[in-house]
Formats: C-alpha cells, sequence, structure tokens
C-alpha cells in the first residue's frame, strides 16, 4: 500500500515566529481581521510504502530525527497519513 505521509514542522507554541508574524501584519490584517495568529514553517510530503499507515508514520518520524529535518528543542512535528487512492499498488 502506498500512504501519502505529510511531514509539518512548526516552531514550538512560545517560540517567536518571525515569518509568521511579518505575513500576519502585512498580508492578512490588510485582507482580514478575524485571523488571530499566524504560523509559518515547512512542509514535506513522503510517499511511502508500507503494509500499514502507523508503520508509514512511523518511517517518516524516524527520518525526520535521524535526518535532523527539524530542531527539537525549538520545533514541533505534525505527522499526517492519507492513504493513496491512485496507487496501484
Amino acid at each position: 500500500m502506498i500512504y501519502n505521509v505529510e511531514l509539518i514542522i512548526l516552531n514550538k507554541d512560545g517560540i517567536r515566529d518571525p515569518e509568521g508574524e511579518t505575513i500576519q501584519k502585512y498580508v492578512v490584517e490588510k485582507i482580514s481581521k478575524n485571523i488571530q495568529n499566524t504560523r509559518a514553517g515547512k512542509y514535506i510530503l513522503f510517499k511511502v510504502e508500507s503494509s500499514n499507515p502507523e508503520e508509514a508514520e512511523k518511517v517518516v518520524e524516524t527520518i525526520a530525527e535521524q535526518g535532523r529535518l527539524y530542531n527539537p528543542i525549538v520545533h514541533k512535528i505534525i505527522v499526517r497519513v492519507i492513504r493513496d487512492e491512485n496507487s496501484s499498488h
């Protein structure tokens, strides 16, 4: 089975996000006053062949940690697994 595994890397709560603050101030607030906060991060999409979604999630978490794709002191990660409906496997 093929899974699309999304890795989202964000600054932890309490850590300044200058990019998100800039987007909020110079883009978002010019269009809407209803948005309370904007955070910017990094998005990486993996196509993972795996027997189950839990295994696909674990392999991407391992890649993120061992490959040092983020700094666990200042970043948090979100991993989302979605079955690839277009996969022939």
